[in-house]
């Protein structure tokens, strides 16, 4: 891949990033005006969010908009395709949401995409590049019985094994 091309996508991504910045801000003030007491709008990003266990019950609860989904989906590895199984959805129900930004997923729903949302999070953060980390979860790990990461992602204990192995890697520690 060229230069240019790298440069690129990271400008995508960062200003991708921005907009889910800016969204999650705007869904988070609007989840309960309690949390507007201890959010510093002025620091507050899409990282803050999944730090705060709480804020993250609450808005499991309240249901985020496809608006927000799919800004969430445009920083993340995952098709359509991959949404529609990990949401145990279909395709075409995913595609009727998208005609509608003020659509609230429910709950089962929500908590399946901020799940997705936070391993990506981490998985950037643990890589050097996103494409390392997107190739990392396409790939069969040893440490997660041949499997590729991706495919543990269906489900919250797999997706607690993918984050385990996130952690380990991001620690140095390689079984």
């Amino acid at each position: 891949m060229s230069r240019v091309m790298e440069v690129e996508k990271y400008e995508e991504y960062t200003t991708n990033l921005k907009g889910v910045n800016e969204a999650m801000l705007s869904y988070v003030l609007q989840i309960d005006n309690s949390s507007k007491k201890h959010i510093n709008v002025e620091e507050f990003n899409y990282s803050n969010f999944f730090e705060d266990k709480m804020l993250i019950i609450q808005a499991i609860k309240k249901g985020i908009t496809y608006s927000l989904f799919n800004k969430i989906k445009r920083i993340t590895p995952f098709t359509e395709d991959d949404w529609a199984s990990y949401l145990n959805v279909s395709k075409k129900t995913l595609q009727r949401h998208s005609n509608d930004d003020d659509y609230i997923f429910k709950p089962i729903h929500t908590e399946k995409i901020i799940e997705l949302a936070e391993v990506n999070h981490f998985g950037n953060e643990v890589f050097d590049t996103k494409d390392q980390f997107y190739l990392w979860l396409s790939s069969p790990s040893f440490a997660l019985g041949n499997l590729k990461p991706a495919e543990l992602l269906t489900n919250s204990y797999g997706k607690e094994l993918v984050m385990a192995e996130l952690n380990r890697i991001d620690h140095g520690i390689f079984v």
